[in-house]
């Protein structure tokens, strides 16, 4: 494996069983301690301000086995309050962890704050992120991986090493810029670049002959779809965002933003260099990063044209989207198939139509969903919602249907019962591509459509082997439809995973209740939680 490569080995770290509220003393322990701090890189070849966590940008890996309790201690020394959050990680029972502005007060400059959280159920490629300001647009990020435990098998052959492949675009201007112009205003600008590992050319991989690897590729930009490929060699999709799929094999593969996809590669072509290439999608001005497929026993650079994408067709890659497929005969976490769980045979409680658009409010663009602009409280909603704290968030205020009405700010929590099976229906109504994400939950992708959704859509859904996952894209004038099974308590963010478009209100949350106090449901606030805004002086 490459000498950059082994930045994004595994950290195992010590396994110790002790007691502590809110997590399993029965399953190991992994420890970090995390030092966030501002560095100089050259990303794009001048130098800039980035994020690095223990000095590394992109940040380290967090790397685990299904089921470990995860103590992270965030040491913020940045100016700013920071948050991290962990993308795809369902934080059972446990939003308290969820690590966004709507659940979590951020930690103050100088200051720390332990997360403890739980894999709970989980196996898979995620990432985590800044979820403060616009800080994930100076790094922060890093790869977050759930392996299975030793008695659960995968359904494929071990893979003799990995690759993590940190994906997204990039801006020389730093994260209090970027802020700055969407503050006033102003859309995010262009991207400058694209990065692979924080770099755009130099990055390498050595693998040997004949070997199979599993690359796990994760869009970790702001705004931009990127198509990756490597030269000369298929790529065997095998998991999706905590889903093992159906193994098809392909040439080429979209990855919108905050999504993630595992897939193997064998090193079965003449032993030499080959591309590995990102470019960006959809877009006028096409962005490209390279990195290095490298042959241990190579003796030749690499050589030829960089491999073309395929052509800017929606259609086309709409169609690839819907050949991710889950395999209903493979486990994921636990030892019973993953379709064992018919979920196309669950009755719906209630369907909700999410429309975006992007509304000039006060003179300012603001994005919004169903005329809906979020503003962010001080006061984190879960913090409001626990303690009774008024007038920090309206109940229900969203509309639940597209409407015509004139575009507001709001602070809108929608409310859900424990045990609900949902549909949701987003419409894009704008002529770029969109990213929605679910905190807290992975949910059913079944179906992608042009046009305005109609109730007749309905019968072209996959209720069969759609693939679950945490984020998932709309195509431009389009709509996109997921099943949700609401069986995690707590308060969770449903946003744009386009860090402008959420930064700028296209967010709301969704509370999952239930009037039952139980363990068994959800736990307790956290005896370590910072408290902020009205909720600052009271006692846990």
């Amino acid at each position: 494996m490459g000498r950059t490569a082994s930045l994004y080995l595994r950290l195992f770290c010590t396994a110790v069983a002790l007691l502590c509220p809110a997590v399993f003393a029965d399953d190991p322990y992994r420890y970090f301690t995390w030092t966030v701090t501002y560095g100089t890189a050259s990303p794009l070849g001048a130098p800039q301000q980035v994020i690095l966590i223990n000095g590394q940008f992109p940040g380290p890996s967090l790397d685990c086995i299904t089921n470990d309790n995860i103590i992270v201690n965030v040491i913020n020394q940045l100016d700013e309050p920071f948050l991290l959050t962990w993308n795809g990680i369902k934080q059972r029972k446990n939003s308290w962890q969820d690590g966004v502005l709507g659940t979590n007060c951020p930690i103050p400059p100088k200051g720390n704050y332990t997360y403890k959280f739980q894999s709970k159920d989980q196996i898979g490629t995620f990432t985590y992120f800044p979820s403060t300001a616009m800080h994930r647009a100076s790094g922060g990020f890093g790869p977050l991986y759930v392996r299975q435990r030793s008695v659960i098998s995968v359904p494929y052959d071990l893979p003799f090493g990995e690759m993590s492949l940190l994906i997204g675009d990039w801006y020389k201007a730093g994260h209090k810029s970027l802020r700055q112009s969407l503050d006033s205003g102003k859309p995010l600008s262009f991207p400058d670049g694209l990065l692979i590992n924080g770099v755009p050319q130099s990055y390498s991989f050595t693998g040997d002959p004949g070997k199979t690897y599993l690359l796990r590729i994760s869009n970790v930009g702001l705004s931009l779809s990127f198509n990756f490929r490597i030269q000369s060699h298929k790529m065997k999709v095998v998991e999706i965002e905590g889903s093992h799929t159906i193994q098809n094999t392909y040439d080429s593969l979209d990855v919108h933003v905050g999504q993630s996809i595992a897939v193997l590669v064998t090193l079965d072509q003449t032993p030499k260099d080959y591309y590995i290439v990102a470019t960006s999608r959809f877009t006028s001005t096409v962005l490209t990063a390279t990195a290095v497929l490298h042959y241990s026993n190579s003796r030749s650079p690499v050589s030829g044209a960089i491999p073309a994408p395929p052509a800017n067709d929606y259609n086309w890659s709409m169609l690839q989207a819907r050949t991710f497929r889950w395999n209903l005969t493979a486990n994921a976490a636990r030892p019973n198939p993953q379709g064992s769980y018919k979920y196309g045979s669950i009755t719906r409680s209630r369907s909700l139509k999410f429309a975006s658009s992007a509304p000039v409010i006060n003179g300012k663009l603001r994005y919004a969903v169903n005329g809906v602009s979020f503003v962010v409280p001080d006061t984190p909603l879960k913090l409001a919602d626990n303690f009774n704290i008024p007038g920090v968030f309206t109940w229900d205020s969203i509309p639940t249907e597209a409407t015509n009405d004139p575009a507001a700010l709001g602070t809108p929590v929608l409310r859900t019962n424990l045990h609900e099976f949902i549909e949701i229906i987003f419409q894009n109504t704008e002529n770029t591509m969109q990213s929605w994400h679910l905190d807290g939950y992975s949910f059913w992708v079944v179906g992608y459509g042009n046009g305005q959704w109609v109730e007749q859509n309905r019968n072209s859904y996959n209720l069969v082997d759609a693939v679950s996952r945490h984020t998932v894209q709309v195509y431009p004038n389009g709509w996109t439809a997921i099943l949700a099974s609401l069986d995690n308590q707590g308060m969770w963010n449903l946003r744009s995973a386009m860090w402008g478009r959420q930064y700028l209100g296209q967010q709301l949350y969704i509370r999952v209740w239930t009037e039952e106090k139980s363990y068994s449901n959800e736990y307790d606030i956290p005896s370590n939680a910072l408290l902020c805004g009205k909720a600052s002086g009271l006692h846990h």
